[in-house]
């Protein structure tokens, strides 16, 4: 009897909640995770097989999440590997019929699959056209969200696999049509369940580098699924926010993944991608040659247009022969002074009959009275002396002379008088 026995303590068989003093055997929660385990019914699962591996018949692989990083064991007997009628391979996506099984001697959880098939090209389709219609209506294919490449990039962002013929390409055909233009270089997984994640990473990296003026994402084509990391939601909606003009290269015009909907431009190859945004130095140079040229034979031309009509104009007999210019306006001038002769001579004659005029009234007015002899008596009170009678002897008088006025006194009435001062 062993001691817990002796001690009256509860045996540990899981039929009594554990303690410190009673804990149960490995064992028995080991063989309670598997009863529980073993309820949980089959159900289908979908997912791509990262790993493929065959061992005495069975198969041992691994399926990892389409979009988030999470991966389960797939266990695969032999008698069930036998009834496949499809080959599977590391890459492929997948649709499973599992069981979760626990497995009591290693402590580990597996799935076994009882059937298994690739995920149909038609599901695929289905999803990515139902991605589509839902991005649409979120208007990220808008044309007016597309920005416009710079004319001469001074630096590229070059997302691509490493040492891939599509980096080379873009490279040498961009520097052969502008030796000076610079690259920076992002290396990423193109394709596999990394791709869409290093992708997206890349093109926020070079978005932020404020040196980089132009994305260029680059692949040599493929098929269809190792295109799908570039119909990536999450992808897509990086490269939808990406403020720097983002070029797709994908290099395959049969299956279009969605990155060539979003970007601002779409190349067909990485070479048309280098073409596309790199412009040839060489031709810039002839079209500046060009452009000289035109401006040449037109300022020429408008020149040469301008000469002639001067000469057309000079030889019209209005300009052959500039004297009836003077002679005109000699035989104007002439009839102007001869007007102005008769006027002036018109106006003199009305002025002096005018003066004429102006004599004649002076001559009846007073003033010329006085001028003649004649003067103006008056009497201390201002009255005009009319009559000798009107005068008394004393009175003083005022006369009016036409040069000045004298005052005198009357000596006798009706008796010339001497003035006196």
């Amino acid at each position: 009897m062993s001691d817990s026995t002796t001690s009256g303590a509860a045996p540990a068989d899981g039929s009594v909640p554990a303690t410190p003093e009673a804990p149960w055997p490995v064992s028995v929660l080991a063989g309670k995770l598997k009863g529980y385990i073993d309820r949980l019914g089959t159900v289908w699962v979908e997912g791509e097989l990262t790993q493929w591996g065959e061992r005495a018949g069975n198969v041992y692989a691994k399926l990892r999440d389409l979009e988030q990083d999470v991966t389960l064991d797939l266990r695969i007997w032999s008698s069930t590997r036998a009834r496949f009628t499809e080959e599977f391979r590391q890459g492929d996506r997948v649709v499973a019929l599992v069981k979760p099984d626990y497995w009591l001697k290693g402590g580990t959880l597996s799935m076994q699959v009882y059937q298994l098939r690739h995920l149909g090209l038609g599901d695929m389709l289905e999803r990515l056209e139902r991605l589509r219609r839902q991005l649409a209506e979120e208007g990220l294919f808008d044309p007016d969200r597309k920005v416009r490449l710079p004319f001469l990039p001074g630096c590229i962002g070059l997302i691509t696999g490493k040492d891939s013929d599509a980096e080379k390409d873009v490279v040498r055909n961009a520097q052969l049509r502008w030796p000076e233009v610079r690259f920076r270089l992002r290396y990423a997984a193109v394709q596999g369940d990394r791709a869409a994640a290093d992708v997206a990473a890349g093109i926020r990296e070079l978005d932020a580098d404020p040196q980089v003026d132009v994305i260029i994402v680059a692949r040599g084509g493929g098929d269809f699924q190792n295109l799908l990391p570039f119909s990536d939601d999450t992808l897509l909606r990086t490269a939808a926010a990406c403020v720097t003009p983002l070029v797709s290269a994908i290099g395959h015009e049969a299956d279009r993944p969605l990155l060539d909907e979003i970007a601002d431009l779409r190349a067909s190859t990485p070479t048309d991608a280098a073409k596309r945004v790199v412009p040839d130095v060489a031709e810039e140079l002839a079209r500046v040659q060009q452009a000289r040229a035109r401006i040449t034979g037109r300022v020429t031309a408008l020149v040469t247009g301008e000469i002639d009509r001067i000469a057309v104009i000079r030889s019209r007999p209005a300009l052959a022969d500039s004297g009836w210019l003077v002679d005109a306006r000699a035989e104007e001038l002439t009839r102007w002074i001869a007007r102005g002769s008769e006027l002036m001579d018109h106006c003199v004659d009305r002025h002096e009959r005018r003066v004429g005029e102006l004599r004649g009234q002076r001559a009846l007015s007073p003033r010329r009275t006085l001028e003649r002899g004649y003067a103006i008596a008056h009497r201390a009170d201002g009255r005009i002396l009319r009559s000798a009678t009107d005068a008394a002897t004393g009175d003083a008088l005022l006369l009016t002379l036409a040069d000045g006025e004298v005052s005198t006194t009357v000596s006798a009435p009706g008796a010339s008088s001497g003035a006196r001062g």
